[in-house]
């Protein structure tokens, strides 16, 4: 957190003080701290400096150091090598981009998965799905993003196509460092997305080529019918800044 951060997030850390004295005391810094990237009391570029939120809290850093990790881990903060963590910095532009070249992919891919996938994948999909299901009934959104890319990792290889592999294990790491897939901030029904995950598995069992194509398609896009609350918010916004 850097020096001049905003007065806001300082009064929300002082408000929260006496809530950290319970156990599980990293989830709570976790949910605090998430929550303060998302409303952007944590703005992007910020510092986040673990000694200062223990003071701040009244707590050890231990706690402050394993939320600050699972937020990297969920693509929220990243480490810069020493020089500490900081709120990821992501244009709307860039991430549009990511998501225009995951789309056709994602569609080729489960459009052969359709017509190729085994036994054996169609497993371990599942396994994947009850995966994100545990993680949201676990409120771990990292652990969920894990098994979703995972899941789109597999559909992958289960094309058949080993140069389309070659193509999504080159740009996953980037669609993952731009939420262009398993968004951190995605602002709707996590259990609805897992479950639509599963919807995927079932177009991939029945050899729906065409079916899955579609499907897979419009989820990579974002026009997957478990709706995401800022798609409808930011609608009002923009017609707020032209008024």
């Amino acid at each position: 957190m850097a020096a001049n951060a905003s007065a806001g997030f300082v009064s929300t850390l002082a408000t929260n003080k006496d809530r950290f004295r319970k156990a599980l005391i990293s989830d709570q810094v976790y949910e605090l701290l998430r929550q303060a990237v998302v409303d952007g009391d944590l703005a992007p570029g910020d510092r986040v400096v673990e000694s200062e939120i223990a003071r701040r809290l009244g707590v050890s850093q231990a706690p402050v150091r394993e939320a600050v990790k699972q937020l990297a881990r969920e693509g929220l903060l990243m480490h810069v090598p020493r020089r500490g963590h900081f709120v990821v910095e992501i244009s709307e532009q860039d991430a549009e981009y990511a998501r225009q070249v995951r789309e056709p992919l994602e569609r080729l891919a489960a459009q052969l998965a359709a017509q190729h996938i085994t036994k054996d994948q169609l497993a371990e999909l599942d396994a994947l799905v009850e995966r994100m299901r545990k993680a949201v009934d676990g409120k771990d959104m990292g652990a969920f993003r894990d098994a979703d890319i995972e899941f789109h990792t597999l559909v992958s290889q289960a094309a058949g196509n080993p140069f389309l592999e070659r193509m999504w294990e080159v740009i996953e790491p980037s669609l993952r460092t731009l939420r262009a897939i398993s968004d951190p901030l995605f602002a709707g029904d996590w259990s609805a997305m897992a479950d639509e995950h599963g919807r995927l598995v079932g177009l991939l069992r029945d050899g729906n080529a065409e079916g899955a194509a579609c499907a897979f398609a419009d989820h990579a896009a974002g026009r997957g019918p478990v709706p995401d609350a800022r798609a409808a918010k930011k609608p009002r916004e923009e017609a707020t800044a032209r008024d």
